[in-house]
């Protein structure tokens, strides 16, 4: 019986976990109880893969699958190319149980131009280290050859192994080879054609693409069907191949080690990505919690990182914002970094700074992997230790659990609206968000007035309703925004003091803070966890006044358009844009059903819907005038 309460809680946590996966497509490592990995799979999405596991029917490996998984861990990549390539090589890495039977072994093919006077351009599947070049690896076999056989075509380069001498082969007959064998073409003649097959297959392509689209046209026009489907079975393989540049395999034998990481308070997620023969062959996921700064806190994981277990390669690539701290850092943080390395290791690797745009790639998507990871830890984390930290910041005497949030939003003094949002334990609690048409400040600029009445009109109700307040009010603005809601909340009778309310404003320029009737604000570290929670506040409180604002002068501008037309003035106009929203739908409605809906005549209804076409005729696009609906 306990076995099987537990075997239902492994797989609920399961369920769970797949629930939270990203949509990225990528990699997902399924494990057993002692740890071994026995499943390695890709996805396009995958949380919608990892789903499809725990609902539906299952087959019979499925179930099987499932009755030994324990925990499962994801890869983001760039594409499902990238996920393609990784999940082969961790299969061959780990030969996973129940991978063993569904994959072949092979390795996926690339094209090898060799390292001769004369070289050769042909599909492998073995890498040599011999200084040839090599593209790929690619997937599409059929694409590879159809490549190969275009550059053939293209290119009457060398075919045979050994260099021949007496007299050209069948190939130089038949224009599919220059014969350097015999010396009808020098090195660097053939050089220059090697060069172009280098420029196709890194993606220098476009003047080809056209070029041979082109000739499929007039294939087309003169009805040589064939031909022309044979042009654009080339032309897709060029696009499908060349210049393909894989994250997860680059056939750069060079070790190398890719740290990124992201962070969020005093929790900082590291992610290592590992490159060992041109592959990737792991990534580590490291939790740390500091308080250290950023260079400090990548000092600590790689002096940490590396152990004898774990000897550093040659060359480290570590995101852009270190190298930017290490160029100011001094050099005798730089020297102890290095010195360790040297006493450790006796090695130096070198610390490099992502020049190009391959290791940028990488590095994105080793951060991408630890900005996943983070916000699962805080998620599960919760919002307590930053409401905790903000009690303290404030001198509250408990943590502010219910945050209200007060945004005015007006375009020289017209359609003045407030917002206000509500935030429960650090969480959105959008049903209890409120917009104000603000009746005090038409037609004026008065961002105190606004304050005062958006205020006075929330706190009102909620105490003659006899319903609970807040624990704090954030405002958005400086101490003259704080001050008058705080003398809105004083009008009212409402002691902040005796009822344990907190009001507090939040100035963008600096992000200070600002309590009533004082004369210094609060500064915060930029990395506190309880600004990040305010700006998140007050973020979200500007996002959903300016919604409103935006909404009500798409309405305003489009009403001189309606009242063009014979017998429909401003209140007219008013209905009908109440009726359709939007400009764009009242040109798309049908004038019968307008002139029912809106109480007027259809001739009018049909001149209302031609002055609105006319309306978004005359903008260059209809998101000129839409953006705002």
């Amino acid at each position: 019986m306990d076995n099987q309460i537990n075997s239902e809680n492994i797989i609920e946590n399961l369920k769970n976990t797949a629930l939270d996966a990203p949509m990225a497509p990528g990699v997902y490592i399924m494990k057993d109880s002692e740890g071994a990995i026995i499943y390695v799979g890709k996805a396009k999405s995958l949380k919608n893969r990892l789903k499809s596991y725990f609902y539906g029917e299952k087959d019979v490996k499925t179930a099987t699958l499932l009755r030994h998984i324990v925990s499962f861990e994801t890869i983001i990549v760039q594409n499902e190319y990238e996920a393609l390539l990784l999940e082969n090589t961790l299969i061959k890495q780990h030969s996973p149980k129940y991978n063993i039977n569904l994959k072949d072994g092979k390795t996926y093919p690339v094209i090898r131009v060799t390292r001769e006077d004369f070289p050769r351009i042909f599909r492998t599947r073995r890498i040599i280290q011999d200084n040839s070049l090599y593209y790929g690896p690619f997937p599409d076999v059929q694409a590879v050859n159809a490549m190969i056989d275009l550059i053939d075509k293209l290119f009457p380069l060398r075919k045979c192994k050994k260099m021949k001498k007496n007299g050209p082969c069948m190939y130089y007959h038949i224009n599919r080879c220059m014969a350097p064998c015999c010396k009808k073409i020098s090195i660097e003649e053939y050089s220059l054609h090697v060069q172009r097959v280098q420029k196709l297959l890194a993606g220098d392509n476009d003047s080809l693409i056209i070029d041979l689209t082109a000739k499929m046209h007039d294939a087309a026009r003169a009805l040589q069907f064939e031909t022309a489907a044979q042009i654009r079975n080339t032309i897709r393989a060029i696009e499908s191949l060349a210049g393909e540049d894989s994250s997860v395999e680059d056939l750069n034998p060079e070790d190398r080690d890719y740290i990124a990481w992201a962070a969020e308070g005093v929790l900082t997620t590291f992610t290592v990505f590992s490159m060992r023969g041109g592959k990737m062959t792991g990534r580590d996921l490291y939790r740390t919690k500091s308080a250290a700064d950023e260079w400090d806190s990548v000092e600590m994981f790689i002096t940490s990182y590396y152990d004898s277990s774990r000897i550093p390669p040659s060359k480290i690539y570590i995101q852009n914002s270190f190298s930017q701290r290490r160029k100011e850092a001094e050099d005798a943080e730089l020297e102890l970094i290095q010195n360790w390395f040297k006493e450790k290791f006796n090695r130096e690797p070198e610390l490099l700074a992502p020049v190009e745009k391959h290791h940028e790639a990488i590095l994105a998507m080793a951060r991408q992997n630890a900005a996943e990871d983070l916000r699962k830890r805080l998620k599960e984390r919760g919002a307590g230790p930053a409401l905790d930290e903000l009690a303290r910041a404030l001198d509250m005497e408990s943590r502010p659990e219910r945050i209200e949030g007060f945004d005015i939003a007006q375009l020289d003094g017209k359609h003045p609206v407030a917002s206000l949002i509500s935030f429960k334990n650090g969480i959105p609690d959008k049903k209890n968000y409120r917009y104000f048409k603000l009746r005090t400040v038409v037609g004026i600029v008065d961002d105190f007035a606004a304050m005062r009445e958006a205020v006075h009109r929330r706190y009102s109700r909620l105490t003659r309703e006899e319903k609970e307040l807040p624990d704090l009010i954030l405002i958005d603005g400086g101490i003259g925004q704080v001050n008058a809601a705080k003398g809105a909340l004083d009008e009212l009778g409402i002691d902040c003091d005796a009822s344990g309310i907190c009001v507090v404003g939040l100035a963008k320029r600096e992000e200070e803070l600002w309590l009533p009737q004082t004369k210094k604000p609060l500064i915060l570290s930029r990395q506190s966890e309880a600004l990040k929670l305010l700006q998140h506040v007050r973020d979200e409180c500007h996002r959903f006044a300016t919604g409103l604002n935006q909404r009500l002068r798409s309405k305003d501008l489009f009403f001189p358009i309606l009242e063009s037309v014979d017998g429909i003035g401003h209140k007219r106009a008013a209905e009908i844009m109440k009726a359709y929203e939007s400009i764009s739908n009242i040109a798309a409605s049908e004038p019968v059903q307008m002139a029912e809906r809106c109480r007027i005549s259809e001739a009018s209804a049909r001149a209302v819907r031609a002055v609105a076409k006319l309306a978004l005729e005359d903008c260059k696009s209809v998101e000129k005038y839409t953006k705002f609906l």
